[in-house]
């Protein structure tokens, strides 16, 4: 569905370096910190910005020779992107008639009235989580063959993030030939939703990982001075000093359980990944 090769985009204070891919039937997540290259990537992908070498293919086509209708089977969410603030739902219902050939009037008005978005009052008195909302569903609703989202739970509260993920899920189960590209910075989101997951920082791709893989196989491990000495570093990714002593981010976290009796081992989430591949030392060539 996506294919980035060696995508590079040069700035004074910021390089971007990026190779990834999204497949049929999957949720893709892009995770990093702010800054890190997530929106300047999307960007670079949609044709929004210049590329400065490498390839982007979108459903089997160079972003080059993309067409209008090409772009009709795109869903896109940008943080800097939407109506006017000043229009109705009731507004842009015949603007989306016109946009997209393919855009199902009646899904859509029935996704408002389930997420109790009014039709009438303007968008730019909508609540944060009603204007997410809506510029999800706008993506949804046309037959979209590939979604590409950046930071669409951004700013939202716990109910209504819960309502836009489930947005996202139901249409993946619509059709299992869709994919999905979603960044966010808030791993919970993630870890719940995607198949795999990425991880940029100052622009470059340092990890790429299934989501079951990595809350499954990687562990921390938690070690004073003289343990960390006796052990085996084979499986080391990074280490971070700690005031009890280290804590060792591992790939391999069956091979500790069998061969380090007597340590602390605790599963991670991916904030814990997050902060040890970016603060910690790495330990070998397969930690970058």
């Amino acid at each position: 569905m996506l294919q980035v090769k060696g995508l590079r985009k040069e700035y004074k204070t910021f390089s971007l370096d990026c190779s990834l891919e999204a497949k049929k039937g999957q949720i893709t997540g892009l995770i990093g910190e702010n800054g890190a290259g997530k929106s300047t990537t999307f960007k670079a992908i949609l044709g929004l910005i210049s590329m400065d070498g490498g390839t982007v293919k979108l459903l089997g086509k160079d972003i080059r020779d993309f067409t209008p209708r090409d772009k009709e089977k795109l869903g896109v969410v940008l943080s800097d992107s939407g109506f006017s603030g000043y229009l109705t739902i009731a507004d842009i219902i015949p603007v989306l008639k016109n946009l997209y050939e393919n855009f199902d009037g009646d899904f859509f008005s029935a996704q408002v009235s389930r997420f109790q978005l009014p039709t009438d009052k303007k968008i730019k008195e909508f609540s944060t989580g009603m204007k997410a909302k809506l510029k999800v569903l706008i993506a949804i609703s046309h037959g979209a063959e590939l979604l590409i989202l950046d930071e669409p739970t951004a700013g939202l509260d716990v109910l209504a993030r819960d309502e836009l993920l489930s947005m996202l899920r139901d249409y993946m189960e619509q059709d299992e030939e869709r994919a999905i590209l979603i960044s966010s910075h808030i791993s919970s989101d993630l870890e719940t939703l995607c198949d795999d997951i990425y991880m940029i920082h100052k622009g470059k791709v340092i990890l790429h990982e299934d989501t079951d893989v990595l809350l499954g196989a990687y562990a921390l491990l938690k070690v004073d001075t003289k343990q960390y000495a006796e052990l085996d570093k084979e499986y080391i990714l990074c280490t971070k000093d700690e005031a009890y002593g280290y804590s060792c981010l591992t790939n391999q976290k069956q091979y500790y359980l069998e061969n380090a009796p007597g340590i602390t081992i605790q599963n991670v989430t991916i904030d814990d990944v997050i902060l040890m591949m970016i603060k910690g030392e790495k330990s070998c060539a397969a930690c970058w």
